[in-house]
């Protein structure tokens, strides 16, 4: 084996960038020098090379990136930067597999190496954007494991396998959802301190009079003042864009922004009144159509600091679920926050209502207190069940799934979640939702959808049955069960977050099957049963 390991950055390009980033400089510093000497101004050529040859050097960085490792650790260089960790800081190395917006690139694989103190770094290279790439990827990964291995300090924890960090595992960090959450609460913040202020504007427009001419002239803008006018066109934009109404030789006016229901409702040549009210047109009446100004009241903005408050409730419950599976391994998967996502709706379609018709006081009548305290009894309720709901389901040693207790000690076992078993009245069959995640004789391009237990030997179905037709029994004469397990992040995004996997060796190939924690546990014990073991044998 090789005692150095080196990942380029492949760029048959590089050198057309280095081409455009010098002449991007050059004309730059040419216009400059031109425009010093004359004492003009630089024209447009010197902003364009300016930016190209930015865009170029950007360009650079991110194609000059080279990852080696030797005997003294890993090196990586890039255009700018380059930086040395040795290998006594390094204790592990993980995948790191990444979402992206691209369809073509669904996700891509990186390598994490894992730092004294739990800090982690990614590596910029390698990188795999699809299957076709993956073997190579592990390839080099496993070089570089051998690598640490070798030169590692013996007392430096490391993992028989390579645990895989996604969006779904425990060790993904939560940083995104901490800065979302104080976002939203920050909005949420900022719309109560309007709410005062927006009352009382509301408040002194519906209490306004129209002027007098005894009303002094510094008390004339809290009363309303009316103007006449004549529209000589009307332009009605898109819903989401402004719509306007222009006045003939722009009196008192050029313009007036309104609603587009507005603007299709005046015509040229109406003639209308114009409300004025501290020194802004609030109204518009003329021809039998009126237009006003909506004024957003305490309601209104108290209803968006609710709505933020709740939107924040979805990350905040993200960093929740984070928090459970701390005692986690980094790349076991954790449960959904989407029960709580649930709860949170369940509470918006009271609150909202509520904050909207009654802001300043939610025990205004007896009607609105009952109606307080049973929206706040249900969403209690909601957040009940959707803690135990989210609860992390764990195998139970005796019988290699099914209940499992939660994360806090003292927790009750609970009963497992199961799909529902579909039966064939005529051979007595149940189909069991469940997959194998190899492609194997019995499960070739991973056909299986169900796996059928009954009268028959268990047999892979791609269908929910009834009846045994396409089916592939199962060799359970060479099928040992070895181990019962929660996801990890390298089983795929494919399984469920509340299933459990069963190891099994298929005579000396491992292969995994995947399924709710009941139904696994069956078709556990029926392997066993066919295979001459104890059904209840430990696994």
């Amino acid at each position: 084996m090789t005692e150095t390991w080196e990942v380029p950055c492949p760029a048959p390009w590089r050198r057309a960038l280095w081409l455009s980033a010098g002449l991007g400089t050059a004309v730059t510093g040419l216009e400059a020098a031109r425009a010093i000497h004359l004492g003009t101004p630089p024209n447009p050529w010197a902003g364009i090379g300016l930016l190209v040859a930015l865009i170029s050097c950007a360009l650079l960085h991110a194609v000059s990136h080279r990852v080696t490792a030797d005997a003294d650790g890993v090196h990586l260089r890039s255009l700018l930067r380059r930086r040395h960790i040795p290998w006594s800081d390094i204790s592990d190395l993980r995948i790191r597999r990444m979402h992206t917006d691209n369809w073509r690139v669904p996700e891509t694989h990186r390598i994490m190496v894992v730092l004294r103190g739990r800090r982690k770094r990614l590596l910029p290279l390698p990188m795999c954007r699809s299957a076709a790439e993956l073997p190579d990827f592990e390839a080099k990964l496993a070089a570089l494991r051998a690598l640490h291995r070798r030169h590692a300090p013996a007392s430096a924890p490391r993992t028989d396998r390579v645990p895989v960090i996604s969006a779904r595992t425990a060790g993904r960090t939560w940083a995104g959802s901490l800065a979302l959450c104080v976002l939203l609460l920050a909005g949420a913040g900022t719309a109560l301190a309007f709410v005062p202020a927006a009352e009382t504007e509301k408040s002194a427009w519906e209490a306004a009079v129209p002027c007098t001419a005894a009303t002094p002239a510094a008390e004339r803008t809290e009363c309303l003042t009316t103007l006449r006018a004549e529209i000589e066109r009307t332009d009605a934009n898109q819903p989401k864009q402004r719509s306007w109404l222009y006045f003939t030789e722009g009196r008192p006016l050029e313009r007036l922004g309104v609603s587009r229901e507005a603007a299709l409702d005046f015509e040229a040549d109406d003639r209308v009144e114009l409300t004025v009210w501290r020194r802004q047109v609030r109204e518009v009446s003329g021809a039998g159509h009126i237009w006003r100004e909506h004024f957003p009241g305490a309601g209104d903005v108290l209803m968006v600091a609710a709505g933020c408050v709740l939107a924040a409730g979805l990350p905040g419950a993200r960093i929740l679920m984070r928090l459970r599976g701390r005692r986690l391994p980094e790349d076991e998967v954790i449960p959904s926050a989407l029960p709580f996502a649930g709860a949170l709706a369940g509470t918006a379609g009271w609150l909202l209502p509520l904050c909207y018709l009654h802001p300043l006081d939610f025990l205004a009548s007896p009607a609105v207190t009952a109606w307080t305290a049973g929206g706040s009894a249900a969403s209690a309720g909601l957040f009940a069940w959707a803690w135990y709901a989210s609860r992390i389901r764990r195998p139970d040693a005796a019988t290699g799934a099914g209940t499992g207790t939660g994360t806090e000690s003292g927790t009750a076992a609970a009963p497992a979640e199961t799909s529902p078993p579909r039966e064939s009245a005529a051979r007595g069959d149940v189909f069991l939702s469940a997959r194998f995640l190899e492609h194997t004789d019995y499960n070739p391009t991973g056909f299986g959808t169900h796996v059928v237990l009954g009268d028959g030997p268990p047999a892979v179905a791609p269908h929910g049955g009834p009846g045994r037709f396409a089916v592939k029994p199962l060799p359970v004469e060479r099928l040992t069960v070895r181990n019962v397990r929660r996801p990890r992040g390298g089983d795929g995004e494919a399984v469920p977050r509340k299933w459990h996997i069963a190891e099994i060796d298929d005579a000396g190939t491992p292969v995994r099957l995947a399924a709710a924690p009941a139904d696994l546990a069956r078709i556990v014990a029926e392997l066993r049963r066919h295979a001459g073991a104890p059904a209840d044998s430990g696994v």
